[in-house]
């Protein structure tokens, strides 16, 4: 996984990249009504029902368009939440405000329905053991947000991207010639490279994790598009060599009677590229 270090500063370069594609040379619409001295107060509202996300992301992004902006919280990243709650009060120069609001709406509104997408699937999952987890199935370019909303509302995260764990699917094993050559490739890159990353190998089927448990150094095995008999029984197989993970079209229907059949963790890509943004609107306080 990535570490703290490197997650703030893909949430730096969010920042300065949203404030570039939607500011550019000026917030000409404010600019030419609204006098530079102007100070004005507005809240955030919520006109939806679930788990609220992106406090923290707001703050940020209000600090980085006018440092001497104040935000007064009266919810926390996580809150449930309904309609006609308010989240926050921002105050300050109104251009200010105004230069950061689409930013912080369309930040809040697509974290936020992932929160609560997430927080359904780990209250299905509630008693049973087994961890949710998001996936690389993300908007290009905001992937640290979605996958902090993942966090807010329950879930883990899997792999941040290609660099940071190592993941053998079908084409890497097809490409390599099998199995077994796919990880003892892999195994000798990592020594060559002298780097330290987990692997996780896909299997499609039962006779594929026998193939996986000949071979050492293997951290997850992901169970991919198995029925509910053969995931109990790889499963079985699996025991404690490794960590397991099933995948592949799971929903709310289906994940509770896949966590029963022991598995250590489930992957679901519908958190972050099946979701609704959640009404959340800025509006001014007189």
């Amino acid at each position: 996984m990535i570490s703290k270090a490197q997650f703030d500063k893909e949430i730096e370069l969010i920042i300065a990249n949203a404030i570039r594609e939607d500011v550019g040379d000026g917030d000409h619409s404010s600019l030419a009504c609204i006098p530079d001295s102007a100070t004005g107060k507005a809240k955030l509202l919520v006109k939806d029902d679930g788990i609220i996300a992106g406090i923290s992301f707001a703050k940020q992004v209000f600090k980085s368009i006018d440092p001497d902006l104040k935000i007064d919280t009266l919810l926390q990243d996580g809150a449930p939440v309904k309609y006609g709650d308010i989240v926050f009060y921002v105050e300050g120069k109104s251009q200010s405000i105004l230069k950061a609001e689409r930013l912080v709406l369309n930040a809040m509104q697509r974290m936020s329905a992932i929160a609560t997408k997430t927080k359904q699937f780990v209250d299905l999952l509630e008693g049973t053991g087994t961890k949710i987890l998001d996936t690389r199935k993300t908007t290009p370019g905001i992937r640290a947000l979605e996958k902090w909303a993942v966090t807010i509302g329950g879930g883990e995260n899997h792999r941040f991207a290609l660099y940071d764990m190592i993941m053998l699917k079908d084409n890497h094993i097809d490409f390599a010639g099998g199995i077994t050559k796919a990880i003892e490739k892999t195994k000798h890159y990592l020594k060559e490279t002298n780097r330290d990353l987990k692997i996780i190998v896909e299997a499609r089927n039962l006779a594929e994790i026998e193939e996986i448990l000949l071979t050492e150094g293997v951290y997850r095995i992901l169970i991919d598009n198995f029925n509910y008999d053969d995931t109990r029984r790889a499963v079985q197989l699996i025991g404690d060599t490794c960590l397991t993970e099933s995948s592949g079209g799971i929903n709310e229907d289906t994940i509770r009677d896949y966590a029963l059949c022991g598995v250590d963790y489930i992957s679901s890509g519908a958190l972050t590229h099946s979701v609704y943004n959640m009404d959340l609107s800025l509006k001014a306080v007189d």
